[in-house]
């Protein structure tokens, strides 16, 4: 039996890839390593908490001695980890140094001192900063621009230099805004959809053309498993849903999904350092591993919000953490 250590697993992406594998991979066993901080939800895996070949484990990933002892255990690890949200680490770019630099380098010792893992870095475009025209690559240059996105360049950097040092075989995945069930309302689409559902205006940064690239979260999961099984130690695999959407053409789907119109949307001043497009280029992994992403996004966002609308406890109690997080 095949066992995997998922870290981060209790969030959005993470949560979503355990439940993927479970059913893709009923053979392995999964060991998930979360904090539980304010976007980790039990609630996301309550489907699976009891199957017999899952097991949660409430820590941190900065935790050296626990790290070590899980190691011994697994055959891979795929490290979601992190703090994610841009806002936040404005405010507080400490934490994303703790967990997103000293967290990852934690596991890769790890990994190293326990015979060499399989270790997959999950990563994100935001580390190639903002392009006007054309697509980012694998071998584009890293150019963050907030203190989230350099925390990830440099776990990125500190995940690949293990490969070229030691010899570990880890790959890197950067991939594109993700979207769908479960995933944390501070994030934009779930954001926007919160705000509509408690009668809310939708607040758009600037003038609401920045673009993001999207990406459903189980083709994002889909992408990490062949990685996992089939990318090349060493290298680099851009995930990217190639479905470019202005903020303000989020907005407009979400109003139009409950009948609303544009007399909703609230501009407000843009976000420091607020990055104007991100696209990067898929090409590396649909044409090495077979990979293409399979939701088109007319089919994912109507299904995201409808989750979201039949899941309001969900939402209600995930709002309430982001409250209470944020200091409010």
């Amino acid at each position: 039996m095949k066992v995997l250590l998922v870290t981060g697993g209790a969030g959005f992406i993470g949560s979503c890839f355990i439940k993927f594998i479970l059913q893709k991979h009923p053979d392995w066993m999964i060991i998930n390593l979360d904090a539980l901080e304010y976007a980790g939800n039990p609630d996301n895996l309550r489907e699976v908490e009891n199957a017999p070949n899952y097991r949660f484990l409430h820590g941190n990933i900065c935790n050296r001695l626990l790290v070590r002892d899980l190691m011994q255990e697994c055959d891979y690890v795929v490290n979601f980890a992190a703090q994610t949200h841009v806002d936040r680490s404005i405010i507080s770019p400490d934490a994303f140094v703790e967990t997103n630099i000293k967290g990852t380098f934690n596991l890769l010792d790890a990994a190293l001192k326990a015979g060499g893992k399989r270790f997959i870095q999950i990563s994100t475009d935001e580390v190639y900063g903002s392009i006007s025209n054309g697509f980012f690559t694998e071998t584009s240059p890293l150019l963050p621009n907030s203190p989230y996105s350099a925390s990830k360049a440099s776990a990125d950097l500190l995940a690949l230099s293990f490969f070229k040092t030691y010899g570990l075989p880890v790959s890197v995945t950067r991939c594109s805004n993700n979207y769908g069930p479960n995933q944390y309302p501070e994030k934009l689409i779930p954001f926007f959809i919160m705000r509509i559902m408690n009668d809310k205006s939708i607040p758009l940064y600037g003038d609401g053309l920045n673009v993001r690239d999207w990406l459903y979260v189980y083709d994002h999961c889909s992408a990490i498993e062949k990685v996992l099984l089939n990318g090349r130690a060493g290298e680099v695999y851009n995930i990217g849903g190639h479905c470019e959407k202005t903020n303000i053409e989020i907005a407009r789907i979400i109003l139009d999904y409950f009948g609303l119109g544009e007399e909703r949307i609230e501009y407000v001043e843009d976000r420091l350092g607020h990055d104007r497009r991100y696209a990067i280029d898929n090409t590396k992994i649909c044409s090495e591993l077979g990979w293409e992403p399979l939701v088109n996004f007319e089919d994912g966002i109507k299904d995201t919000i409808g989750w979201y609308v039949n899941n309001k406890d969900w939402l209600i109690s995930a709002g309430q953490r982001a409250f209470l997080s944020a200091g409010k």
